[in-house]
């Protein structure tokens, strides 16, 4: 089985020193998206959270194993649920803190693709494998460079859906989906929506 999630546990375990990393520097975004969800929080206390997520994550990608694979789960079932609580609340209007970014609200979609690597991080502590998934010795070989191509793949999928995906505003999605459309005889049609 640890052949299957390990693309998607090395995705989160990098994507933990993403995301870890600029909160480190700058907690303010990840302080407001705290406080707006009803949860106390300071800047010394978000940069230790912060620091903590990049170590988790470092670890993950320098030895996974049993260990990182647990640390790995419980900090994106963290992040899980305050995503949940944050939806139901109605708080982090603005941002959520994810990369540090001021503009990146959580969805739906963010709640799944948080639980999605919480669920990939524990199949991989129940079954870890009986030695690392990979090696820098090993880079090399294709079965390496396909495991962490996938895991490449993964990650970047990921951070559109959490950090570009929210951004996108309704006006845009809207006028992209008001174009005309081509027929299959070259003429265009109505948009979608539209009167015809």
């Amino acid at each position: 089985m640890w052949q299957i999630v390990s693309g998607p546990f090395l995705a989160a375990a990098a994507l933990l020193v993403l995301a870890g990393a600029p909160k480190v520097v700058a907690p303010s975004s990840l302080v407001t998206a705290l406080r707006s969800a009803g949860l106390p929080a300071g800047p010394s206390a978000v940069r230790v959270l912060a620091a903590g997520e990049v170590a988790v994550g470092v670890l993950a990608l320098l030895r996974p194993g049993r260990l990182s694979a647990v640390l790995v789960a419980l900090a994106y079932l963290a992040f899980t649920g305050f995503v949940a609580l944050a939806l139901r609340r109605g708080g982090v209007l603005a941002s959520c803190g994810c990369f540090g970014k001021p503009d990146t609200p959580p969805t739906r979609s963010h709640l799944l693709v948080t639980a999605l690597l919480a669920v990939a991080a524990g199949l991989l502590a129940i079954a870890p494998p009986s030695a690392p998934v990979w090696h820098a010795a090993d880079l090399a070989r294709p079965t390496t460079l396909a495991l962490l191509g996938s895991a490449a793949l993964v990650a970047l999928l990921a951070y559109l859906v959490i950090a570009v995906l929210p951004t996108l505003t309704p006006a845009a999605v809207r006028s992209a989906s008001a174009r005309p459309r081509r027929t299959s005889s070259g003429g265009a049609t109505a948009p979608a929506g539209g009167r015809s």
